[in-house]
């Protein structure tokens, strides 16, 4: 028997319990890999960021605030926000370091209820719900080809994003190398497709096709609650300017690739978004692109006819490479608040053989997988934003707070305190402005299943009751023999 068989027999006999596998100096450690650096940096934030919103969006946000102006006017002013909330967020990613983003810095500014909550709103809700909407718009693209003329039946785009689902959880859950891999080449794939729309909506206003500019801001008037939805839906496609934060362990120098990813990303994006629907515009009115049922293929049949099938298939490019984007970070999530007893112990392991957070993101798919059953797209969205910017809200809040209460920390970025109040109030604005002006049950529900953690918080965290330990401890041991992941060094 050789020596790589007697180490690989060594760590295998060590997934029955919770000790790190005995490894010779020579192995990699049994903790997450920092593999990341500046151009996959950049790669991840561009390429989560532009995945299914723009193609999704531009027709919500006009249909909410009813003019071409205004619309545009919402574009920018979203990249804006994402852009001061992207700073807030470098200050924090490095001032601590961890991975987890939100969870670790409520976690370190109003302690564990809230790291809690947020963690328990992000694993179950928001997380999987933005998989399972970027899946869906995968899938709607796909079969738009196959059924021209009508939309494509339910089942079958819910198959599709199904399976979408399924193979992008295995592709992150096999390596990290290769997720980051994938993710490089559909970010260069979706650029293709962006510089495509771009180009073309220029060179058609350089020919003199500005009519459909004429009285842009003639519409209905604007409501409050109206904007605000409009920001929900532009914002959600902005959504992903905060995900390197997610992997901040596995980021080479994150003091230098963590600002300057985010710096060069998220400008880059906002300009991208404005010149493609400035595109849109320029190829159909406000009434052919609220009534179009794929905006993007819309305009590739009037625009780059015979060859318009390259649109839907980098768009295709497109949705992959922001699911796969979006799949690699939470993960990283679930693995965190497992590993801070927040969650499941399991879902905090890594894979032996792939040095993988496999459990968290397994997890993380099959969660998504539930949403797609019930699924609409609209509706799913003004969840997730509702719910995602109550806790973007309170993170940034907890920046100050921080300000005042950890001033021993090492702040390599400080942003002015300014930028960090006007995102909370801008925050506090979304949540509560679509509550005031068009109240929903979806909302009192967002709101009663967050708090409803607390039960779950109370039971298996705090008090710990022993039926409770006793129902987790075996369902733990059989999946980690089962899928041979063991705790992350350091661990007992």
């Amino acid at each position: 028997m050789n020596e790589e068989s007697i180490k690989h027999r060594k760590q295998s006999s060590n997934l029955g319990n919770n000790d790190p596998p005995a490894v010779s100096k020579k192995l990699k450690s049994m903790n997450l890999q920092k593999e990341m650096g500046l151009i996959s940096g950049i790669c991840l934030i561009v390429g989560t960021v532009i995945g299914s919103g723009i193609f999704i969006s531009p027709k919500a946000v006009l249909a909410n605030v009813g003019a071409i102006g205004p619309s545009l006017i919402i574009w920018a002013a979203c990249g804006v926000v994402a852009t001061l909330g992207a700073l807030c967020f470098a200050e924090l990613g490095t001032m601590i370091t961890k991975s987890g983003c939100e969870y670790p810095y409520l976690m370190e500014a109003f302690g564990p209820i809230p790291a809690y909550l947020f963690s328990w709103s992000s694993v179950i809700v928001m997380k999987p719900s933005s998989f399972a909407i970027i899946c869906l718009s995968f899938a709607e693209y796909v079969s738009a080809p196959f059924y021209s003329g009508c939309d494509p039946p339910v089942v079958v785009i819910k198959c599709l994003a199904v399976a979408a689902i399924v193979v992008i959880t295995l592709v992150n859950s096999l390596s990290v190398k290769l997720a980051s891999y994938v993710q490089n080449f559909f970010t260069a794939a979706k650029m293709v497709i962006v510089v495509i729309i771009i180009v073309s909506g220029i060179v058609l206003l350089a020919k003199g096709n500005t009519d459909n500019f004429n009285n842009s801001f003639d519409g209905p008037p604007l409501s409050v609650g109206g904007v605000s939805l409009a920001f929900y839906q532009g914002l959600w496609a902005y959504d992903g300017w905060n995900q390197l934060n997610y992997i901040t362990e596995e980021l080479k120098d994150p003091y230098r690739n963590l600002p300057l990813s985010i710096i060069i990303g998220i400008p880059l994006v906002t300009v991208c978004y404005i010149l493609i629907n400035v595109s849109y515009f320029t190829v159909m009115t406000s009434t052919e692109l609220l009534q179009s049922q794929a905006v993007a293929v819309t305009f590739g049949d009037r625009v780059l006819y015979p060859a318009s099938w390259v649109v839907p298939v980098f768009v295709v490019f497109s949705t992959i490479g922001a699911a796969n984007g979006t799949c690699f970070t939470a993960g990283r999530l679930a693995y965190v608040a497992g590993r801070e007893g927040h969650m499941l112990k399991v879902l905090s392991y890594i894979s032996v053989k792939r040095l993988t957070p496999a459990p968290a993101i397994i997890f993380y798919g099959a969660v998504a997988i539930i949403y797609i059953i019930p699924g609409d797209i609209n509706t799913l969205i003004n969840y997730f934003s509702f719910a995602v910017w109550l806790f973007y809200g309170l993170t940034v809040s907890g920046l100050i707070v921080m300000r005042f209460t950890k001033k021993e920390h090492k702040r390599p970025i400080r942003v002015p305190l300014i930028i960090p109040i006007i995102v909370t109030l801008i925050a506090i604005i979304l949540v509560l402005a679509p509550i005031i002006t068009t109240p929903e049950w979806a909302y009192l529900y967002c709101c009663l299943f967050i708090l409803g953690g607390l039960v779950f918080y109370v039971l298996f965290i705090h008090y710990r009751f022993g039926w409770a330990q006793k129902i987790s401890k075996p369902i733990t041991m059989h999946l980690q023999m089962l899928l041979e992941v063991v705790p992350p060094e350091g661990e007992n």
